[in-house]
């Protein structure tokens, strides 16, 4: 009787051992995987900047490579196409009458969903529109709060935004 208790408190231990270095090593997989969606999110954060940084060059310069030719783009509720419609019809234009176009107040997030992640902005823009003494029309700042939330895919080892949506409140009359 002895020895059947020592067989079966030998077991137990082994089995108590066994999972626990089982449990171990998943502890290790969860940490490489929170490594490598750091580094994800740090890539896609980088697309995100160089988009913004391009705004508020007030250049569309160098910004196709970080969309798909067939993402979609909503602006304050309204659909305005793909993001070569968006640039040439809408946002192009605009940037030419722009003095200067600033962020701040600005927060991202970034959530990684392979091959897909989304980001959440927030952030207040500052315009300042250029005058134009021969129309009369003087330069005048518009400064509002923005929300914006974009869809991004990994394509060929590089994040691509396939969507983005972006709305706005002004803040000043």
């Amino acid at each position: 009787m002895k020895l059947f208790k020592s067989l079966i408190m030998i077991t137990i231990f082994t089995v108590v051992l066994t999972s626990c270095k089982k449990q171990e090593k998943e502890v290790v997989t969860n940490k490489e995987e929170i490594v490598n969606t750091l580094k994800e999110k740090e890539a896609i954060l980088s697309v995100m900047q160089a988009y913004k940084d391009a705004i508020q060059n007030l250049t569309t310069d160098g910004t196709f490579e970080l969309f798909t030719p067939e993402a979609t783009i909503f602006e304050q509720g309204k659909v305005e196409g793909t993001y070569k419609e968006y640039i040439n019809h809408h946002l192009g234009p605009e940037l030419g009458h722009f003095k200067s176009f600033t962020f701040s107040d600005y927060t991202i997030n970034a959530t990684v969903s392979l091959p897909y992640a989304y980001t959440t902005e927030k952030y207040v823009y500052t315009i300042v529109l250029k005058g134009d003494k021969a129309k009369g029309v003087k330069e005048r700042t518009i400064k509002s709060k923005g929300v914006a939330t974009s869809v991004l895919q990994k394509i060929d080892g590089n994040w691509k935004i396939i969507h983005s949506h972006t709305s706005f409140k002004k803040l000043n009359p």
